[in-house]
């Protein structure tokens, strides 16, 4: 398939609507709230069944105004863990931990953000779509796309999970499929990212030892010799625990995948403290590499939002984030589409800006997340030209408003390479093994 099939003669369909949104997830949920409540037909098909289970369970204060404005705030705050701040344990250096404070960033209107069940988190914003006027379809699979000539929409054929088809005919198309990356595997233009490559192990435990008082909620990371670890503590008393590593770590598994994540975590000392007393309630899932990256994020009848586009790495939680806020420029972007059509080719190049800006703002720290400087400048941080504050503006998603943050960031990433030079040694050794695993 081309990436706009032009076709004459498109099967009938047996459904109509504006906007038809592949994907119930947070990302295919905000739009359909947010079209629906312009007065557009707007369907949503996912392919499971809500609640259904979904890694990802950290959010980011810059989270908070969204929901806001999708009116879920009240129901999310019943649902969710409230997270202060994030934690960094590291064995590489005589200080052991250091945790920073969301309120410390720049903007201090937004010093909190929460760790949700994303089960519960995605239901809330599903039936929230449902409630403003959404067609919402579950246990709906989309398995083909044709674009339709002269910019006309799209022709999109679904499997039910009882076998039988459907066919939508809308006249702007949504992928928010997640990793599934519908169009771009329709489309072959998916893409390993260059320039990263993790691949991942993580469960629930019942049992953890969290953190006191108001730290209980934080999010906390270790640094090991393969990787990191996650550990991110829910409302109902379980915790998510993960290992993010290099292929060539997980290519060494010869034992089952339970064994080897228990192997994993012993390697972290202070890690393997925290589970001393907790006994693992899920199984254990493994992923490959997961680092991807699409080549366009949109066509003349087609968007692409939050992970159907692209996805980086887990470290910083700014999946959800980035899906929701890609989400908000698409339902302006269609909107326009939509209605003033003369508009369209400048709101799509906006649309495109906006969407390539969260994902290259936070690959910068998470490419060198496991270097070596970075790793010192993030245990011993310093505030010359408020370069803490701008970074934890960062960690806390507040890259899309006004905040002026860049000028003390540029300063940061140049203090970064100073002290990257300066250890020379070590620097070089890190990046050849990145750059060893990245060819893996």
């Amino acid at each position: 398939m081309t990436r706009e099939q032009q076709i004459s003669n498109a099967d009938p369909a047996t459904h109509e609507c504006d906007v038809l949104v592949i994907g119930g997830g947070p990302a295919g949920s905000t739009i359909g709230a947010l079209l629906a409540e312009r007065g557009h037909r707007i369907t949503i098909l996912e392919k499971a069944h809500h609640p259904r289970f979904h890694i990802g369970e950290s959010l980011l204060p810059a989270n908070l105004p969204l929901l806001q404005q999708l009116g879920v705030a009240q129901e999310v705050d019943q649902i969710g863990m409230k997270k202060w701040g994030a934690e960094f344990n590291s064995p590489y250096h005589t200080k052991k931990r250091e945790t920073f404070l969301f309120a410390d960033a720049w903007d201090k209107s937004m010093p909190m953000a929460y760790q949700v069940r994303r089960a519960d988190f995605d239901d809330i914003l599903f039936r929230n779509a449902r409630k403003k006027g959404a067609t919402t379809i579950e246990g709906c699979r989309a398995r083909s796309v044709e674009f339709l000539p002269h910019e006309k929409g799209a022709i999109v054929h679904a499997l039910r999970e009882d076998g039988s088809t459907e066919t939508w005919k809308a006249r702007f198309l949504v992928d928010a499929s997640g990793r599934d990356t519908f169009l771009g595997t329709c489309f072959k233009i998916k893409r390993n990212n260059p320039k990263h490559n993790s691949s991942a192990l993580y469960a629930h435990f019942r049992g953890a030892h969290r953190l006191p008082a108001s730290e209980e909620g934080h999010i906390s990371l270790f640094w090991f010799e393969h990787g990191w670890f996650w550990f991110i503590p829910l409302a109902d008393g379980t915790t998510s625990v993960g290992a993010v590593v290099w292929p060539s770590y997980l290519k060494t598994r010869k034992k089952p995948v339970e064994d080897f994540f228990a192997d994993t975590i012993a390697m972290s000392p202070e890690l393997a403290m925290r589970l001393a007393d907790a006994r693992r309630v899920t199984d254990v899932e493994a992923t490959g590499n997961y680092a991807y990256i699409c080549a366009q994020t949109h066509g003349e009848s087609f968007l692409m939002l939050g992970d159907a586009f692209a996805f980086y790495d887990p470290v910083f939680s700014s999946g959800v984030m980035l899906a929701m806020q890609s989400a908000f420029i698409g339902a302006d972007t269609i909107d326009i589409c939509l209605r003033q059509p003369r508009r369209a080719a400048a709101a799509l190049r906006h649309f495109d800006r906006k969407s390539r800006h969260g994902g290259k703002v936070f690959s910068w720290y998470i490419y060198r997340i496991t270097q070596p400087a970075l790793r010192d400048m993030f245990m011993y941080p310093g505030n010359p030209a408020r370069t803490k504050e701008a970074v934890l503006s960062v960690l806390a998603g507040d890259i899309f408003n006004k905040t002026p943050i860049w000028t003390s960031l540029r300063f940061f990433k140049m203090v970064y390479y100073l002290m990257s030079i300066r250890h020379l040694g070590r620097s070089w050794a890190a990046y050849k093994k990145r750059k060893e695993n990245i060819r893996i």
